[in-house]
């Protein structure tokens, strides 16, 4: 009898209680229900800086039409955005209007825009806040290929565009094959794509040395990242290029979480890692090119719209539409101050946000070494 006892005793302390089935019960449903509500809370901010970035967008490119040696008054900005008539004026608000501030406008919006869905996705990809075109040396080889048709042939306007944008994706093909090893590494590839920036903007400087000086002008102030000359024609190529590539980014895009959690764990969630990663570089790289096409490689940009976007999303998962409001936000307040903030004189937009991307990049570079990630 005694081993009878023993076993049914055994079997009674081995089997779970239902008091214990519904705690355990009860702590996966808290847990899904936590899960739940901080997504809920993610998900609200996030439209709710998105809402916040596409105000502040609007106000400052309203800002930018009207406000300049010749003032346009808010009604009747909008009456003549709307084809209504303003009366005495009307003529000269058209031409400032729609033949000067418009097409300069619209064209720092969309390469805003370009540079800062690019950026986001570099860094996300490869999980590295200074993958970005800027630094990888994509922007340095539109660069080089610009500054070769300027110098060489003389080339002007679209010629010097389209060596712009094939440069672009020479160069990122080049930085690619040369990261390969069986699969790429996002640290990998950063460290050769500083690499490749370096020989190519070696390769600049040796260009414009040998340039007469009105080529080498118009190379420096291509270089510099510059919206005076836009023009509508301009706008129309750019936006036929960002109707296209802007939907792949973002539908792409929806790779970006899982492949952020390693290339195994990817694989296992059932992911074709390669194909994803590429098409993802193929259609940021085509951004670049279109973006640098049309204003030069205007600095910084890309680098600092992702950071930017993730600190006001609060350290959540950062968006890439919430970082390409907040590139077209900085490329249309870069350019305002560059026009009206410095007296009579008027610069490049690139100069103002290099000046205000060289001390971020610095302050990264100090604190990825304090934390011990610098090397």
């Amino acid at each position: 009898m005694t081993p009878t006892r023993t076993s049914t005793s055994t079997t009674t302390e081995s089997t779970p209680t239902p008091a214990t089935t519904s705690r355990r019960g009860r702590a996966t449903s808290d847990d899904v229900a936590r899960v739940s509500r901080a997504r809920g809370r993610e998900h609200r901010r996030s439209v709710a800086v998105t809402a916040g970035l596409a105000a502040a967008v609007t106000v400052v490119l309203v800002g930018a039409l009207a406000v300049g040696e010749f003032q346009i008054g808010v009604p009747d900005l909008l009456a003549r955005l709307t084809g209504q008539p303003v009366g005495a004026q009307q003529p000269r608000i058209d031409y400032v209007l729609f033949d000067l501030r418009l097409p300069r406008a619209v064209t720092g919006l969309l390469v805003g825009v370009a540079f800062g869905l690019a950026g986001s996705v570099f860094q996300r990809l490869l999980r590295n806040p200074l993958a970005s075109p800027d630094v990888l040396g994509i922007s340095a080889g539109a660069s080089a290929a610009a500054v070769f048709a300027i110098v060489a042939f003389g080339a002007s306007g679209f010629a010097v565009s389209a060596g712009a944008f094939t440069g672009a994706v020479a160069a990122s093909a080049l930085i690619y094959a040369l990261a390969w090893q069986r699969g790429i590494s996002g640290y990998r590839l950063v460290l050769i794509g500083i690499g490749v920036n370096a020989a190519l903007l070696a390769a600049v400087s040796f260009l414009m040395t040998r340039a007469d000086m009105t080529d080498a002008q118009q190379a420096l102030l291509w270089r510099t990242g510059s919206l005076y000359d836009s023009s509508w024609g301009e706008v129309t190529a750019l936006l036929s290029c960002l109707l296209v590539l802007v939907p792949a980014a973002l539908l792409l895009a929806r790779a970006l979480p899982t492949l952020q959690l390693g290339d195994d764990s990817a694989r296992g969630l059932g992911l074709p890692v390669e194909r994803s990663r590429l098409a993802l570089l193929l259609v940021a790289t085509g951004l670049i090119g279109v973006g640098t096409a049309a204003a030069g490689p205007v600095a910084f940009v890309a680098f600092l719209s992702g950071p930017i976007a993730s600190r006001m999303l609060g350290g959540a998962r950062p968006g890439v539409v919430p970082a390409a409001l907040v590139g077209a936000l900085v490329t249309l307040c870069s350019d305002f101050a560059a026009q009206h903030l410095f007296g009579d004189h008027q610069f490049p937009v690139g100069v103002v946000t290099g000046a205000v991307g060289a001390p971020y990049l610095l302050w990264l570079l100090a604190k990825s070494n304090r934390a011990g990630h610098g090397g």
